[in-house]
């Protein structure tokens, strides 16, 4: 029985090995073992100061990011941890502000690599960070895999969410340059904290961990990649802690707005393709619009009008001027000054008042008085006018006239928009915070330089066009913080 008894304890003491060899020990770079460098680090973090020693390089422009390279000391190691994520399943990430595949969260994998990782970052790592940084780190485990193939990207954003310090990636590349895109962008901001222009592009480089704190200007952008054949493989994540104090949220003045331009039918008849001018045609339009809440118009323009508006836009001497900032957007608009001729012939067509009556038409909107009030509405200037007349304390010295008038001017429309450029590389983000206070009740955009369409839409869009006229068609009547959708 000693004897079956000394075996058992033999064989327990081979699982225990073998449930310790189920986390490979990551060994960190020295710069991270060393107690001296640790403080100088620290004081130069403070200090806001750059500061350079070995495989660890601290810059603070265009805000504080660290650099450490061969982070992790074993080349066996990193091999074997990356042959273990590229293993797991990845799920495709896309939406206005990115694109790429990303793995589930890996706190709970137990691969050996992986888990021994895990445990340095959020064991001696972070005990090290904490010190630099001078605060008090969570253990909360927050990491995750991300694969970026051709043309994935993610753009300008500040990482800012409730709880996170500080963000690192870990870089798991081929050979890399940055010609193949995938560069860590870090932008430079304004006095309002806005992201203005990219200061400094981190090329991806094999075992080396870039980390920053959040704050409200650490506005950054994975660029697009433009490699068909490498694979753009990270681990990235967030220590978490107390947050940095935040000034209140830039808010943009609002776009200026003007009403319909006073033009009659003549000039539809010089522009419009005569079939979009028939009423039958209109209701088939209308109809598709009320099931979709878009409708694209083929060969809007006449054709003549549209090779000679497309020319001018190829050939004259336009202004053009960028315009951002980068986390909401990124085109050029023209100078309406600047328009040749027949554009601005063309933009004065897009806010006459005989189009909206046309919009109008196509899409049901009210966008002009003369276009008939749906029942609800009716109902609801049947209950204004009579609570008018309960509120009255006495005759009204007001004509008739006048207040067809005032009824006309209330609900006249308004619009705004822009003559646009677009090249690779172009985008505009819709955010929360605009949501809550947009107004347009019409997206408009006129393509050229691509096939020649005009897309109506009742929700946000996005421009992929080569060059767009877009203009945003609001209700007089409707054009509060309360009716929002961002065009």
């Amino acid at each position: 029985m000693s004897s079956k008894r000394a075996q058992d304890e033999s064989g327990g003491s081979e699982k225990k090995r073998k449930k310790k060899k189920s986390c490979e020990e990551a060994a960190l770079s020295s710069c991270v073992e060393e107690k001296q460098l640790q403080g100088a680090v620290k004081e130069a973090w403070r200090s806001s100061s750059p500061y350079s020693h070995g495989d660890l390089e601290l810059d603070c422009h265009p805000f504080p990011h660290c650099i450490i390279k061969n982070f992790l000391s074993s080349e066996t190691f990193v091999e074997n941890l990356q042959r273990e994520l590229l293993g797991l399943n990845f799920h495709e990430k896309s939406n206005d502000l990115y694109k790429f595949k990303q793995s589930d969260d890996l706190r709970k994998r137990t691969e050996p690599h992986i888990a021994g990782l895990r445990a340095a970052l959020f064991g001696r790592f972070r005990s090290w960070l904490g010190e630099v940084l001078g605060v008090e780190l969570e253990p909360t485990v927050d990491i995750s895999c991300a694969r970026y193939e051709y043309s994935d990207v993610l753009l300008c954003h500040d990482d800012e969410l409730e709880g996170r310090r500080v963000a690192f990636i870990l870089y798991l590349v081929p050979p890399w340059q940055s010609s193949d895109g995938g560069t860590l962008d870090l932008y430079t901001t304004d006095s309002n904290f806005q992201p203005q222009s990219i200061a400094k592009s981190l090329v991806p480089s094999w075992n080396t961990l870039v980390l920053f704190e959040v704050s409200p200007v650490s506005f950054h952008q994975v660029s697009e990649v433009l490699s068909q054949d490498k694979c753009r493989l990270s681990l990235s994540g967030w220590f978490h802690g107390p947050s940095l104090d935040r000034p209140p949220r830039h808010t943009e003045p609002s776009v200026p707005r003007s009403p319909h331009l006073p033009r009659d039918e003549t000039v539809l008849l010089e522009w419009v393709n005569p079939v979009y001018l028939d009423i039958s045609y209109q209701e088939r339009i209308q109809e598709e619009f009320e099931d979709s809440s878009e409708v694209q118009l083929k060969d809007f323009l006449k054709e003549e009008k549209f090779r000679e508006v497309n020319e001018a836009l190829r050939l004259a001497q336009i202004q053009w001027t960028k315009r951002g900032p980068p986390n909401q957007r990124c085109y050029e608009v023209a100078s309406l000054d600047s328009l040749p001729q027949c554009v601005t012939a063309c933009w004065e067509l897009l806010r006459s008042e005989s189009f909206f009556l046309l919009l109008s038409n196509f899409t049901g909107l009210r966008l002009h008085y003369l276009c008939p009030a749906d029942e609800d509405d009716d109902e609801d200037n049947e209950k204004q006018e009579q609570k008018g007349d309960e509120e009255a304390t006495g005759s009204s010295t007001e004509s008739p006239a006048a207040n067809t008038t005032r009824q006309k001017e209330l609900s006249t429309p308004v619009c705004c928009g822009e003559v646009r450029r677009w090249s690779h590389g172009g985008y505009t983000l819709l955010h929360d915070g605009e949501a809550a206070r947009a107004e347009y009740a019409l997206d408009l955009v006129l393509p050229f330089g691509c096939a020649e369409r005009v897309l109506l839409s009742s929700q946000p869009i996005g421009g992929l066009e080569a060059l767009s006229v877009s203009v945003g068609v609001i209700p007089e009547e409707e054009a509060s913080p309360s009716t929002a959708t961002k065009f």
